[in-house]
């Protein structure tokens, strides 16, 4: 009877026991459904609807993003949904997920700031919040989290200080906090963490000095520290940790001599960047122990003394970045850079260097750009420069002398050619018009003679600047100018030019500078100007012109610099356009004009119907010929002021820094234009700003972008923009008219930009046009035949060439998708939105990298879902072959009708492999349903296949995953070219 009554005892507590374990599981599986129920009702948009598998007829485990615990069932372990384009706010109910490891939220559009309850999570390992808009303080608590290994919170708003507590944190191997708004020293406990491998605190307002005992943590491999406000010195030992592969302290206010401190205690550093400091010193021999480095960058510094002999012991270099030192030694140390065989940029300009190029200068044939402006380099040029393939020579600013040597024209792949202020003399060389790829050429202020070659006229590739101003030349302007359809600014002034202005010159449609003053011009100001729409600044002073000032000079809208002073014209002045700013027109010594503007102060004219006594009449000549002869001394000291000034800021204007100032249009004018950014001016919206139609007052068809000032990234997008597109030209690139940085009549920032008018609208209305009037029934469905689709991919991939391989440096473009794909009246494409674009030589690596069950993450991920290239998301430089990926999915969409980003393509598929395992007896059965009407035939229909076939095996190999592997921007041109040929 016991052993029964025990039996049941027994069981009874095993029932109790199980009840209440299964009562906890439940709860427990509870409390992290509705956590995670919680984290969704804070987010107000989904654009690619990745929260829809988030309801209750699956199982949380099973929703996206959600990875769950096998020893721990229905605990969630793992969170990750980076770069799904979520807004909203982070919920505090994400720190009541107590079993979270990995958190992944980068590359998406947070907000608010970041929850203080995520210290509860004491076992999270990785925490990336990177590229959102978290604003706030760091929260002080994360110091709890001590599992913490990876804490990413690049490329946020966060304001306030860096905790010190966070030296708790002692399982960190990975801290980044650049791209904020931080301020306040780094505190020295960050030294106690002994497993830290990455620092990246880069582009905040950090001050005081570098710890001291930063240099205890020996197995840090990448140090981040550009962009701030630091002082005093780098710790000694920072430079000697002997792991360190990345280390960057540049732009700062640091002082002393560093270089001092590196030897071959740091075996694997590969980039070492100190430029825009004020460090001191000379070069120490111990710098060439290092022989893995690859890039040094010291600019803008005070570094001294002569140049390490045998720099060439860095076989690795591939950039050498010096400029702006005071730096003092011959050119003998090129003679060993003949041994760095990846050496690309050699960079020396505004230093003390002399003495005459060496023979072995003419062996560097790996490098891509020479810039050596501005030194005391005497001699003439090597003959033997046409040995240089992808050269850039930049040599403006030194002694050089005797005559350019003609086999510079043997490089044809010459894309930048700067020898102004120099002392050359002779005929400028024909052979230049070999160079085919030359974008600008500056030969100005040195004593060349002769006449303009026919054949520099003739370089359609010339598109930033042509300058050959200051020196002797003579004859006329030859008619071939009309060639330079792509020119921007064209600088003839300081001559001894005569003859007309050729009518071919209303070919040059882009140009924006025209600088023609001091020569010895004839006749009347010609029509050929009035096609010129895009002009900002024209200067004829100084010639012979006569006769009236057209009419239509009133009507180029663009134009704010009018300098006509000291010619022979005559008659009524203009009242419009820029003659309505006396500041902006220059007219002086010009004695037979009349009326304009009061401002202007010209008498007014003679009218045929007034008639006066000639007392009167002599009265009135005895004033005008004092107030003449008074105004003309006043005019005298005018032009001896403004010539010297402008002798001063010529060539300024003309060097090839290229920076384009654009001209600005009031927040007023554009408020008219837009109807006051009226509804049905509306032509579409992005990531930073709306797009709107708009007439400005001059009768042009503009639109106008307007950036969301509030929006993350968009004033720096806007910067972008005003320095890509504003030093590039190319038919396939959309122009830039025009800027607007003002406020608005609340007193608010206001910025926008104005570009020409595309009637044809984007790419992305024409694949996709149910997307628009989808409720209009005026609008019909719009459809690109087979050869349109063929010729805009051939348009975008040509302008996508150029940007790489015809700019200096390469601009990578960085969001290529076709809603930044404009069509014209004619249907041509014209690639637009340079909001994300970088310089590339300018792009550094900036990233932490999660290395954690085998996946991998970057930091600051920039363009659009789909088009992003696979290694963007793990940490790898922005590069010309991530706009090749782009590209490859853009042209696969351009033909299967498909967006990269539809249902269908999940984790295991995507666009890419769709079309790759479609190829090739399957690919009729993927393409866009409407270039099937275009099959008439048989073999019609047979000539489309192999056509499509063709075009996607160009978009697979563009796109491929590995960016080695991928076909490059002039190797699809041609073989599209030879598709459409085929066709």
């Amino acid at each position: 009877m016991e052993k029964q009554l025990f039996l049941i005892l027994h069981f009874a507590l095993l029932w109790w026991w199980s009840s209440i374990t299964i009562s906890r599981a439940y709860s427990q599986n509870q409390t992290d459904q509705l956590a995670l129920a919680s984290f969704k009702n804070a987010i107000h948009k989904d654009p690619f609807g990745v929260l829809s598998s988030w309801n209750d007829s699956t199982h949380h485990c099973e929703w996206q993003g959600v990875l769950c615990s096998k020893r721990h069932p229905g605990r969630v372990t793992s969170l990750d949904l980076r770069s799904q384009g979520l807004e909203g706010l982070l919920s505090s109910h994400v720190g009541n997920l107590s079993f979270l490891r990995i958190l992944f939220l980068q590359n998406n559009s947070f907000h608010g700031e970041i929850p203080p309850q995520i210290g509860n999570l004491l076992r999270l390992r990785v925490l990336v919040l990177s590229n959102n808009s978290f604003g706030g303080p760091i929260p002080s608590n994360l110091s709890c989290c001590s599992n913490l290994e990876t804490l990413n919170l690049i490329d946020n708003q966060l304001v306030g200080g860096i905790h010190s507590d966070l030296s708790s944190l002692t399982r960190l191997k990975g801290l980044g906090l650049a791209v904020n708004s931080l301020v306040g020293p780094i505190p020295r406990s960050i030294g106690n963490l002994s497993l830290l491998q990455k620092l990246s605190l880069k582009a905040n307002v950090l001050s005081g000095e570098i710890p001291e005992e930063l240099s205890k943590l020996k197995r840090l491999t990448f140090f981040q520290l550009a962009s701030n406000k630091l002082i005093g010195e780098v710790p000694a030992g920072l430079l000697n940790i002997s792991d360190m592969v990345f280390f960057n302290v540049g732009d700062n206010q640091l002082r002393g001599s560093f270089l001092n401190d590196v030897s071959t205690a740091s075996p694997s550093l590969y980039y070492l960047a100190a430029n825009d400091n004020l460090f001191t010193g000379m070069i120490p021999s111990t710098l060439t122990n290092v022989t893995s480095l690859e890039v040094l960058i010291l600019y803008e510094n005070n570094f001294h003394g002569p140049m390490l002999k045998n720099l060439g012991r860095l076989k690795s270099l591939y950039e050498i970045l010096f400029g702006e030192n005071q730096f003092q030694d011959d050119l003998s140390f090129i003679s060993s850079l003949v041994n760095c065989s990846n050496l690309a940029h050699l960079e020396m300009e505004m230093n003390l260097f002399y003495g005459s190029f060496p023979r072995s200068f003419s062996n560097l044939s790996t490098v891509k750009r020479i810039s050596m402006s501005n030194n005391r380099i005497q001699g003439s040029l090597p003959l033997a420069l046409g040995h240089l393939f992808n050269f850039n020579l930049v040599l403006g600013g030194n002694m050089f002398t005797g005559e350019i040597p003609s086999s510079i024209g043997n490089i044809t792949s010459l894309n930048l050619l700067d020898l102004s202020s120099n002392i050359f003399q002779g005929h400028i060389p024909q052979s230049l018009g070999n160079c085919r790829q030359l974008i600008a050429l500056n030969l100005s202020n040195n004593n060349l003679i002769g006449s303009i070659p026919i054949e520099i006229m003739d370089l359609s590739s010339l598109s930033i600047i042509l300058s050959l101003a200051n020196n002797n030349l003579s004859g006329s302007i030859p008619l071939q100018v009309g060639s330079l359809k792509n020119l921007g600014i064209l600088d003839l002034s300081h001559n001894r030019l005569t003859g007309f202005i050729p009518m071919s010159i209303s070919e040059c449609l882009v140009l924006e500078r025209l600088y023609l003053e001091a020569n010895s011009f004839h006749g009347q100001i010609p029509e050929a100007l009035r096609p010129l729409r895009g002009l900002q600044e024209l200067d004829l002073s100084n010639n012979n012109f006569s006769g009236p000032i057209p009419s239509f000079l009133a009507g180029l809208l663009l134009l704010k610099y009018l300098n006509l002073s000291f010619n022979q014209l005559e008659g009524q002045v203009p009242e419009g356009g820029v003659f309505l700013n006396a500041s902006s027109v220059s007219i002086y010594g010009n004695t037979e004009l009349c009326g304009g503007v009061p401002s202007l102060k010209l008498p007014l004219c003679k009218s045929s119907s007034s008639k006066k006594s000639s007392s009167t009449k002599a009265k009135v000549i005895y004033v005008v010929a004092g107030s003449l002869l008074c105004l003309d001394l006043l005019l005298l000291c005018l032009s001896i002021f403004y010539r010297k000034k402008k002798q001063m800021t010529t060539n300024a204007s003309t060097s090839l820094s290229f920076e384009n100032q654009f001209l600005r249009i009031s927040y007023e004018e554009l408020l008219r234009a837009t109807n006051r950014f009226s509804e049905t001016n509306l032509i579409g919206k992005g990531r930073y700003g709306t797009v709107y139609k708009g007439i400005l007052d001059g009768g042009a068809t503009v639109a106008t972008k307007v950036l969301n000032l509030m929006q993350r990234g968009a004033s720096r997008s806007f910067i972008s923009e005003c320095r890509t597109l504003g030093t590039i030209r190319h038919r396939n690139l959309v122009k830039i008219l025009s800027v607007c940085s003002s406020v608005d009549f609340c007193g608010n920032d206001f910025k926008a930009l104005i570009y020409e008018f595309m009637a044809n609208e984007s790419l992305e209305e024409w694949l996709h046009p149910r997307t628009i009037g989808q409720d209009d029934e005026c609008s019909e469905l719009r459809n690109l035949r087979l050869v349109q689709r063929l010729n805009i991919a051939i348009d975008i991939a040509t302008a996508i060439e150029y940007l790489h391989e015809g700019c200096y440096p390469a601009i990578v473009h960085g969001d290529l998708k076709p809603s930044n794909v404009l069509l014209d009246n004619d249907m041509m494409a014209r690639v637009g939105d340079f909001g994300l674009a970088k310089i590339i030589s300018m792009v550094s690596t900036e990233a932490i990298r999660v290395q954690d069950q085998g996946s991998s993450t970057s930091t600051a991920v920039r363009g659009s879902i789909g088009y992003v290239p696979p290694e963007y998301g793990m940490g790898h430089k922005v590069s010309t072959l991530g706009d090749a990926y782009s590209y490859g999915i853009l042209l696969l969409e351009m033909f299967t009708g498909k967006r990269p980003t539809e249902e269908a393509f999940g984790h295991h598929l995507n666009l890419h492999n769709f079309v790759r395992m479609a190829l090739p007896d399957r690919a009729m059965d993927i393409i866009d349903l409407r270039l099937w009407s275009e099959a008439g035939d048989r073999q019609q229909e047979m000539k489309i296949r192999d056509c499509i076939i063709s075009v996607f095996e160009v978009g697979v190999a563009c796109s491929m995953e590995s960016p080695t592997e991928r076909m490059d921007m002039t190797e699809a041109i041609r073989k599209l070219h030879l598709i459409k040929i085929e066709s």
